[in-house]
């Protein structure tokens, strides 16, 4: 699952039958999920994401929300927003909600 969705590829291109052979060449005993079930545990997967992210964030706190923007070494754009609190013992806390590829040519228009 990690390699499509790392690769952009859609789910049901594990219906095509090349595809599923040159899989079952690497691991003759993989069991490969239909797109239906890959969908499906990626959906789970966020909802479960996005539950841990909300856990971590206070119920009653005010947060500030910083965006940061960099290139990585091999030159993706990238984005983050970042939630920032204090906690009961006035410790600074971070929580990650956002992290994005962003599309070089829009980065580089910004980019100071």
């Amino acid at each position: 699952m990690l390699g499509f969705v790392s690769a952009h590829i859609p789910w049901n291109a594990i219906s095509n039958l090349e595809l599923r052979r040159s899989y079952k060449a690497l691991c003759d005993d993989l069991v490969l999920p239909s797109a239906k079930t890959l969908s499906k545990i990626c959906r789970r997967e966020y909802a479960l994401t996005v539950d841990g992210i909300k856990n971590q964030l206070p119920s009653r706190n005010k947060l500030n929300l910083a965006l940061d923007g960099w290139t990585s070494t091999n030159k993706l754009g990238i984005t983050s927003v970042i939630a920032y609190y204090m906690d009961r013992n006035w410790a600074l806390r971070e929580v990650q909600l956002a992290f994005n590829e962003v599309d070089h040519q829009f980065f580089f228009a910004f980019k100071s």
